[in-house]
């Protein structure tokens, strides 16, 4: 194996992985001023989402949670210089191949941006002056490596390159050349030069791609929350507030997650890369299907009704035992009922197909939609318009529900119809079409593997059953006997309850701490452990701490 490595000719391989990064880098950096769709990371990480078979999916949501979208597009990045790299090797032997190989590849994304959904020819300007750049920087480097020596190659000396030809006795010497002649065109002199300028350009390229790459779309995007609400959106006042949220709802237990989450920090699972950027002024939203009126609403119509404030749980079908993919906040929109009933469903109707301005589709069972739970089409989150990564200008929050069958983003259409008749976008993938929430609960407070003071143990977190409320918290330390838990005010069965336990004269060691819950209708939480397919992942949240 070290053989082959020492074989290799690593440097046109790190000249194709830093001509790489030039095209992504340069390309990242111009979408900057043209818009995410132009940004051939997000383009060609959202091309992949679709493909990418469930068995991964799950797994990357489970291990990454918000951050999968980041380890999507570092993962492509990576494929792509190694890509690049290999391009750089092929350089080697054939210089002109591997231009027109690297040529071809960079067209790739390319077509990726140009047949994505709204694309503009405007788009492509990001990508091909990334893909000349980088052309440029891969040509120029081959043929300065085709002047320098291999990898390994030992160059003559200067000495070496000046001692005369040995005189034999039947041989008269012949006039050695001048000096300066033999140091001119040694290769000892040309090689090292080119050498260095080699080194020089991949070294230039490669912090020139890393810079527009870390400067550029795609980090931006994904790392930042992507831009307030469309300026100039102000949001109404509520037509009927929101109860409000008694102190004792929080049991003031350092560590545990606030009762209302920050928008900020509310977890975000999602297709898209790069939020659609939506003019509130143009959106609108149809409401068709197994319809009698057929219903067109339009923002301005939207924030003319009388709107209504709701606290309300969200939790993502993908949060493992224990996650943190859950979060509560105060929606402000209007009920769907209200707008289901202008447009009167017809008889044998059952689902309503929700559909996303990106493509994505949900499927919520149409009872849920009617019934008098809170289900919302929303435009405010916490007093502030919603922000483009939770929706604006518009989405769907039905309670009870996990939120890949009730809580479509960028919500353009609900389509009133069955569920044997249409699938939405995570049904087809194998999980469940009507999705209920099951009754779930969370250790926050000790962390895993915490260390805490010999003593009173205090432990602490959050239990939820949305539309049938929290009835009870149990908690066992080590493998004792459940006891109940202190809960938090009851603000409202479509929201979460605090719990807090203490355990007395914990002794010196490892031990461990369960929890279950117990819901409004007397469901304890199961025990058994199972993945989120097809509807949630089940068993009791369980973790180990040390007493010194």
């Amino acid at each position: 194996m070290r053989p082959l490595l020492r074989s290799v000719r690593w440097l046109p391989v790190l000249l194709g992985a830093a001509a790489t990064l030039v095209l992504f880098g340069l390309a990242d950096l111009i979408a900057r001023l043209i818009g995410p769709n132009s940004a051939p990371l997000l383009a060609l990480g959202q091309a992949i989402i679709p493909l990418t078979p469930t068995s991964i999916i799950k797994p990357v949501i489970a291990i990454f949670g918000d951050n999968d979208k980041l380890v999507l597009v570092a993962t492509v990045g990576l494929g792509a210089l190694v890509l690049g790299g290999l391009i750089g090797w092929f350089g080697s032997v054939r210089p002109r191949a591997a231009l027109a190989a690297f040529t071809l590849a960079g067209l790739v994304p390319a077509v990726v941006v140009l047949t994505a959904p709204g694309a503009r020819l405007l788009d492509l300007i990001p990508t091909l002056l990334g893909l000349a750049v980088g052309l440029v920087v891969l040509g120029v480097g081959l043929r300065m490596e085709d002047r320098s020596p291999a990898a390994g190659d030992a160059a003559p000396t200067p000495a070496e390159a000046v001692v005369p030809p040995r005189v034999t006795d039947d041989t008269a010497p012949s006039a050695p050349p001048p000096v300066t002649r033999l140091l001119t065109r040694s290769p000892s002199r040309q090689r090292p030069t080119s050498r260095r300028r080699f080194l020089a350009l991949t070294g230039t390229a490669a912090v020139i791609g890393a810079i527009g790459v870390a400067a550029g779309q795609s980090l931006v995007t994904l790392t930042r929350e992507a831009g307030a609400a469309a300026a100039n959106f102000v949001l109404p006042r509520a037509a009927r507030r929101a109860r409000p949220i008694p102190p004792e709802a929080s049991l003031g237990v350092g560590g545990i997650e606030p009762f209302i989450t920050d928008q900020k920090d509310f977890y975000r699972i999602d297709t898209v890369l790069a939020p659609p950027t939506i003019d509130p002024r143009t959106w609108s939203l149809r409401i068709h299907g197994m319809v009698e009126n057929e219903v067109t609403l339009t923002m301005d119509e939207l924030l003319a009704l009388p709107l209504e404030e709701q606290h309300t749980t969200l939790t993502c079908v993908s949060n493992p035992v224990g996650g943190d993919l859950v979060g509560t906040a105060t929606w402000l929109g209007y009920p769907v009922r209200e707008l289901l009933r202008r447009a009167r469903p017809q008889p044998g109707a059952d689902m309503v197909l929700s559909k996303s301005d990106d493509g994505f589709s949900a499927s919520t069972p149409l009872e849920a939609m009617l019934d008098d739970r809170d289900a919302l089409l929303a435009v405010g989150m916490n007093g502030q318009p919603l922000t483009p990564v939770h929706g604006f200008p518009a989405r769907l929050v039905v309670a009870g529900l996990y939120g890949f069958v009730s809580a479509t983003k960028w919500v353009t259409e609900l389509e009133v119809t069955r569920f044997d008749r249409a699938e939405a976008y995570w049904t087809q993938r194998g999980w469940d079409a009507k999705a209920p929430i099951l009754v779930a609960s969370r250790i926050d407070v000790p962390r895993p593997l915490a260390r805490v003071a010999a003593g009173t143990v205090v432990a602490g977190g959050s239990a939820w059953a949305q539309t049938r409320g929290i009835e009870r918290v149990e908690v066992r330390l080590d493998d004792g006997d459940w006891t109940e838990a202190e809960l938090g005010a009851d603000v409202s069965d479509d929201t979460w309850r605090q719990w807090r336990a203490e355990f007395p004269d914990v002794g010196a060691g490892t031990h461990a701490i369960t929890v279950r819950a117990v819901d409004g209708e007397g469901t304890v939480q199961t025990a058994e452990r199972r993945e989120s397919i097809p509807n949630s992942a089940t068993g009791h949240h369980r973790i180990q701490f040390t007493v010194e």
